[in-house]
């Protein structure tokens, strides 16, 4: 952790709490909402991100990362950018349902398709996941997961995550029935981690 003893390491502090290896995180602008939206209607994408396919509409979609990325209340969101050159946008990422009393939240990350695979996903999971704990004083972090998101399920693992059951049989896609895998990453075990290298 880092001790703030003067200006310059606060900023230091904040300028390094929403960067990581390959991205970034940052707030939302109005220039990312045409591409977030394309990627949430996308039909193939939804698969893995929700119990049903049903692209919304653009205006449903832009108003849903308006509301997501907003920053107030019991939900975070951001914008997640490569740190390559140019630095695209490659997708987003939220902690919503923070609880105060329980110091719990759950994460969401959703990258384009054409990102998907290059690491980006893995590298925003640990940046979101040391902001809920160093900033937000978190203690438990979870999510939830479709068991044929095998490239999802070791992001997740190496972000410091754990299976802790599954909601059995609780997805239905054309004709058959799949399990929720629910994951978690506890404050001590992310800290242990971290002090591991």
């Amino acid at each position: 952790m880092t001790e703030l003893t003067d200006v310059p390491s606060a900023f230091a502090y904040g300028d390094s709490l929403l960067t990581g290896d390959r991205v970034r995180l940052r707030a939302l602008i109005e220039d990312d909402l045409p591409a977030l939206a394309r990627w949430e209607m996308d039909p193939g994408r939804q698969v893995t991100l929700t119990d049903r396919v049903a692209p919304p509409s653009e205006a449903r979609a832009r108003e849903r990362f308006a509301r997501m990325c907003a920053n107030d209340g019991d939900a975070v969101g951001f914008s997640v950018v490569a740190l390559d050159d140019p630095q695209p946008l490659v997708g987003s990422v939220s902690m919503f349902g923070i609880s105060a009393k329980d110091r719990s939240a759950t994460i969401g990350i959703a990258l384009a398709r054409e990102y998907m695979g290059r690491g980006y996903g893995t590298d925003a999971m640990r940046v979101i996941v040391a902001y809920g704990f160093r900033e937000l004083g978190l203690h438990r972090i979870a999510l939830t997961v479709a068991p044929f998101n095998a490239a999802g399920v070791r992001a997740y693992e190496k972000a410091g995550f754990t299976e802790e059951g599954r909601h059995r049989e609780a997805v239905w896609h054309d004709g058959r029935w799949y399990d929720e895998v629910l994951m978690s990453v506890l404050e001590q075990e992310w800290a242990g981690r971290r002090a591991g290298g």
